[in-house]
């Protein structure tokens, strides 16, 4: 068993080192490729994911795994050695039986047409032209759809099998449950909000030079402990984390008349950094130096961007750093009417910059518009037309291009379809861990208070970083927090925040 172990595990090296050369590319890609590149760096990129998955289907994995798993029912699961041997061989099992359903052919595509649709997606952005864009994303969601049928299980739709990739177990008919009590509590606390005293969003409006910007939210990161001996941040047209603990890339964006946007966005980044920093080092390689998922990566930012972020105690502390890193700018502002701007609940037409009251929303629509299109009941040419009328539907605003419509976001032209609901699960684990970290630690608010941010690190390294994939999302949070996912702390920590902002 040792022997086919410890070949297991070095061969698993060498396809995460792929990967995440792979991911370093892609970064380049979104940073400082010069625009001349695209051809050869799709090409780049489809080698190494052939490359990749030729080695994650060696036929000897299969036969590694069947003298693992017959040696492990003479293990002692009693010891920490044989359980997370145990643990390395089930995740590792799960990741080959998927990635031999998967012929090369397809995964090489996947790859070019990736690397090709996002660049296609840039440019149509900038342009709103949403017609130049289409016959990629068309590709996309075919390959997509022939993806989905070589993963799907019985019973499972297509949908389901693209995001069991980024979310174990998670099912469409799950997350309906969730989504419609959701919808309803989050428009019952808007009407109510709306009884109190709105913030005026002055400060979020106020214009400050995008270099005073950039100095200040790499401060805050810098005090929330991300290593930048481990770590860049850089910017890019949409805000990502990449990477492996040893080497973490963030992304940003700056507005000159939106600081709280370039704070929030490093902040949530940060957040995700803060994870894949805080994975265990010796265990890189293995999937116990992974993310257990992309709902608990989520959590990891979220918690950071808004539980820390947007609250009053995070304002009075940062506040006089603000003041220094923003100049003359931020003069005739205060902490308190900072706080109150940063959580002005407004619909709004961009995801990555909504409130917590509405961010669940644009969600919401994403994932009615994927699961038509990975369904086949939406043709591409008619997304736009469907996301207009969903934003009318959900959050009552009107989308005048497409450049704020449907082509605001990265996901469908990387092929991440499936991968919006995790932000939403996100919400709902970072708020449990929160009010499990304020339990322990005795209060958060007054170590944000005071820019302590390690004691509550240091809880999420604990309970959440260091276990990797050893457990599946659900046990993790049980046992971190004592009991099941509920929506439940969400609702008593926004309720809490945004009455108070509101002045209710």
């Amino acid at each position: 068993m040792a022997t086919a172990y410890d070949a297991l595990v070095s061969h698993h090296r060498e396809v995460f080192l792929l990967g995440s050369t792979s991911a370093l590319l892609g970064w380049d890609q979104e940073t400082y490729m010069p625009t001349g590149a695209g051809e050869v760096r799709a090409e780049q990129l489809a080698l190494l994911a052939r490359l990749q998955h030729e080695r994650a289907t060696d036929p000897r994995i299969g036969d590694w795994l069947d003298d693992c798993e017959a040696g492990a029912e003479r293990a002692s699961h009693g010891e920490d050695d044989a359980a997370e041997r145990a643990a390395i061989v089930r995740e590792l099992r799960r990741d080959f039986d998927r990635a031999t359903k998967l012929p090369p052919a397809l995964v090489g595509e996947l790859a070019e047409v990736e690397s090709r649709a996002q660049q296609a997606w840039a440019g149509a952005r900038t342009d709103s032209d949403f017609a130049g864009f289409a016959p990629w994303l068309e590709r996309m969601v075919g390959l997509q759809q022939q993806k989905a049928d070589c993963l799907a299980e019985t019973g499972a739709s297509r949908w389901d099998a693209l995001a069991d990739c980024y979310e174990p177990g998670m099912r469409a008919a799950d997350l309906e449950r969730v989504f419609s009590p959701l919808r309803e509590r989050l428009v019952a606390l808007r009407e109510r909000l709306a009884g109190g005293r709105a913030p005026n969003h002055a400060f979020v409006r106020a214009k400050f030079p995008i270099p005073a910007q950039e100095r200040f939210v790499n401060a805050v990161v810098r005090a929330m402990g991300f290593d930048f001996e481990r770590g860049r941040i850089d910017r890019s047209t949409h805000p990502f984390c990449t990477g492996t603990g040893a080497d973490v890339r963030l992304t940003t964006r700056f507005h000159e008349d939106n600081v709280v946007d370039a704070l929030g966005s490093t902040m949530h980044e940060g957040g995700h950094g803060l994870y894949e920093q805080g994975l265990p080092v010796a265990r890189l390689g293995t999937p116990l130096g992974e993310a257990v998922s992309l709902g608990i990566h989520e959590s990891q930012s979220r918690l950071f961007e808004n539980h820390v972020g947007r609250s009053r105690a995070f304002w009075e502390w940062v506040w006089p750093q603000a003041r220094e890193q923003l100049g003359a700018g931020a003069d005739g502002f205060a902490a308190a009417q900072a706080f109150r701007d940063a959580n002005l609940v407004q619909p709004s037409l961009i995801r990555v910059e909504a409130d917590e009251a509405t961010y669940d929303l644009h969600v919401m629509v994403r994932f009615e518009i994927e699961r038509e299109l990975i369904a086949g009941d939406l043709p591409v040419a008619d997304l736009p037309a469907r996301w207009n009328g969903l934003y009318r539907d959900y959050l009552g605003v009107e989308v005048p291009d497409d450049r704020r419509g449907c082509l605001q976001d990265v996901h469908w032209s990387c092929g991440l379809f499936g991968y919006f609901p995790t932000y939403t699960l996100g919400n709902l684990y970072a708020a449990q861990f929160a009010a499990a970290a304020d339990r322990a630690l005795g209060g958060l608010d007054r170590l944000i208070g005071r820019g302590d941010f390690a004691p509550l690190v240091d809880w999420l390294r604990d309970n959440v970083h260091r276990h990797g994939r050893r457990y599946s999302p659900a046990e993790l949070c049980q046992r971190a927090t004592g009991a099941p996912l509920s929506s439940e702390p969400f609702f008593t920590y926004l309720e809490a925040k945004l009455t108070d902002a509101y002045e209710l």
